[in-house]
């Protein structure tokens, strides 16, 4: 079973290189639970939108991933985007480690790792340097991330 976990895996990311958030969320059970120290959890249609949203507005993005690792239940990757943050037009790069566990299938929880303060000062600048560690700069970055994606899901 983990050759097909590490095939759903890099399928998921292959698809996200294309910026394919259609072939992303079908990775996912439709209850899968998302994480990450941006948008903090997200479960089920707001997991996928999220995807959607961010591949729709993604500028000068790429992304690598490797260390694909799977069993039966669980696996890892490692991966790297690089992209323009539209907000103050600074480049990131932001690396990252996810864990997986999987159900029937496909993902049914995926939780995303990486440090927000390296994150906030490429991001943000000074700003991010100077209060990335914060819990209330971790907290207003949830918040706007938050609000764009219902922002999106309004729009759409």
């Amino acid at each position: 079973m983990s050759d097909a976990h590490n095939a759903l895996i890099t399928e998921f990311y292959s698809a996200f290189q294309r910026l394919d958030a259609e072939a992303m969320s079908a990775c996912y059970t439709d209850d899968v639970v998302f994480s990450d120290p941006a948008f903090g959890e997200l479960r089920g249609r707001d997991a996928g939108d999220m995807w959607r949203m961010l591949t729709s507005r993604a500028k000068d993005f790429s992304l690598t991933f490797d260390h694909v690792r799977s069993d039966e239940t669980t696996g890892s990757a490692h991966w790297v985007a690089t992209y323009l943050f539209s907000a103050t037009g600074n480049t990131v790069v932001n690396d990252i480690g996810a864990r997986f566990v999987f159900r029937d299938g496909k993902i049914c929880e995926h939780h995303d790792h990486f440090d927000l303060w390296r994150w906030s000062r490429q991001a943000l600048g000074l700003k991010g340097l100077l209060l990335g560690w914060s819990p209330a700069l971790k907290n207003a970055v949830r918040a706007q991330a938050l609000k764009g994606l219902r922002a999106f899901q309004a729009s759409r």
